[in-house]
């Protein structure tokens, strides 16, 4: 046991329980080895004391060599660890010089630096001591210059008797009266020249303008065309007792023309967003087949919130078309509603889009302010989409102006356009003058003569079939109807009731163009002579 406990110090430190834990099981391993080993025959004392002796003298050889080998083991370990160390100090000296190298090399690289920058700094000290001296001998020789240039003038001063102001005064009447004549004919050809050149440079600068703005000619319809597969369609369009075309005529407001033809259904109407609401909705209810009053609530529901998406989009696009952002949704949906809105066969889109490029490159050849420009043009006509219904699109187009606070001068724009008032600055004229080209250009608008001469006179006759109508006049392009009433034949409260007359009754029988104002008025007059 002795020899097994030396290799265990040996080899590795024990703690004292783990040893009192190997002393116990010693024991108990003696223990049982007396109780399960049976007893040997009993041998002479003399001979168990040889045996004992060999027993020790060989386990004593056993652990000599152990031990031996143990120590020849740990000797290597010990070489071992050396080489280690060896190996680690010799990359670290390795290392050491190269980063001392590196650092010679920088250090040499930087004093070179320094040598150059010194060098530098000596040459351009030299160059300043060099142009300090050229800067003294030019103010000296200014100087000089100055000096001689007084005792010239004195000079001449004496010889002729006058001062150097009365010289220059003397001389410049001298050459006044002179080339008088010929400054006055200079002047003239110049001013006549500058006029001509004037009038050319204008005629090139609106030529570009229109050259610029030109869009393509849109045609104006007020129907629209619904197609269909076969006429049982139309059936199921009316329905039982024409529920069906009541309902849809009631939530889209719009006439339904089913004798037109026998492959299509008209949609009428003079508020194109409710003819495309409707031509949208009818759309799918012959391709869904299920036509009946709910189907169509529904249909009609739907198709407005695309076209308020639609309007909208259209809206955002023209504002960025023509440069504007950061404005009211509500502005907006306004300027969307362009989109489905007509003047005489001119796209109010297409008329907006071209008058404000156009209006904005006047603006920019002459000089004025471009945004009031920009934004006079884009919102000129923004009255032709109030929501009201009563009054012209220039009183409308200002209380819209109003409501969102836009700037002064550009509601200026907006009331200024058609000379309802005098213009009040130059950004108003141009806006004026922008939407004259737009309307006017060869292509832009179309209505044919005869048709605009039937239109005021149908206006007219719808006045005069009342009895108490005098006279009537359709004016203002049959935008305004003005009627005069009999005093004898009417009372001051026929005036309200026949103005609503008249306005319901133009608008079942006549297509206009816009809104129509009508004016009732009636006037009594007493005369009477005293002698």
């Amino acid at each position: 046991m002795s020899f097994f406990n030396n290799l265990s110090t040996l080899f590795g430190p024990v703690d004292k329980k783990t040893r009192v834990q190997q002393q116990r099981k010693i024991k108990f391993d003696q223990k049982r080895k007396k109780i399960s080993v049976p007893q040997k025959p009993k041998v002479s004392p003399v001979k168990s004391q040889v045996n004992l002796s060999a027993n020790l003298a060989k386990a004593k050889a056993m652990n000599d060599a152990m031990l031996m080998e143990a120590k020849a083991k740990a000797r290597e370990i010990v070489v071992e660890a050396k080489d280690q160390a060896l190996i680690i100090r010799s990359k670290a000296e390795k290392k050491l010089r190269e980063q001392e190298t590196n650092f010679i090399k920088q250090q040499a690289y930087l004093d070179k630096k320094l040598d150059r920058l010194d060098q530098r700094l000596e040459n351009l000290d030299k160059k300043e001591k060099e142009i300090k001296q050229k800067i003294a001998g030019v103010d000296e020789l200014e100087k000089k210059v100055v000096e001689r240039r007084h005792q010239i003038l004195e000079k001449l001063e004496k010889v002729s008797g006058m001062s150097k102001d009365e010289a220059k005064t003397l001389l410049f009447n001298g050459l006044e009266k002179k080339f008088s004549s010929e400054m006055a004919r200079f002047i003239k050809d110049k001013k006549a020249d500058a006029k001509l050149e004037a009038e050319d440079k204008a005629k090139e600068i609106l030529i570009d303008s229109m050259k610029f703005a030109s869009t393509e000619y849109v045609a104006e319809y007020t129907i629209s065309v619904v197609p269909i597969p076969s006429e049982e369609v139309k059936g199921k369009i009316i329905g039982k007792s024409g529920r069906n075309i009541h309902s849809f005529e009631r939530l889209t407001g719009v006439d339904v023309d089913l004798d037109a033809s026998p492959t299509e259904v008209r949609l009428s109407s003079f508020d194109p967003v409710r003819r495309e609401i409707a031509r949208v909705a009818l759309t799918r209810l012959i391709k869904d087949g299920r036509i009946q009053p709910v189907r169509i609530e529904e249909q009609v529901v739907k198709a407005k919130k695309e076209i308020e998406n639609t309007i909208f989009k259209a809206g955002k696009e023209l504002c960025h078309t023509v440069g504007v952002y950061n404005i009211p949704s509500g502005l907006v949906r306004l300027l969307g509603k362009f989109k489905y809105r007509f003047s005489y066969g001119q796209s109010m889109i297409t008329h907006t889009t071209e008058e404000t490029k156009l209006g904005v490159k006047l603006a920019h050849e002459m000089k004025v302010d471009v945004d009031i420009v920009r934004l006079g043009c884009l919102f000129h006509d923004i009255g032709k989409v109030s929501d009201e219904l009563e009054g012209n699109h220039v009183d409308l187009g200002v209380q819209i102006a109003k409501k969102y606070n836009l700037p002064q001068p550009v509601i200026d724009c907006i009331a200024q356009h058609h000379e309802d008032e005098s213009f009040s600055g130059a950004e108003q004229m141009l806006v004026y003058i922008a939407d004259a080209i737009s309307g006017a250009r060869p292509g832009a608008r179309y209505e044919n003569h005869d048709e605009y001469v039937k239109r005021l006179q149908a206006i007219e006759e719808i006045a005069n079939s009342y009895p108490e109508v005098k006279k009537s006049y359709a004016i203002q392009a049959g935008r305004e109807l003005r009627v005069l009433l009999e005093p004898q034949q009417s009372k001051d409260d026929d005036v309200e009731v026949l103005a609503v007359k008249i306005k319901d009754q133009v608008r079942e029988k006549v297509i206009i163009p816009g809104s129509l104002t009508v004016t009732v008025i009636r006037e009594v007059r007493s005369k009477s002579i005293a002698h």
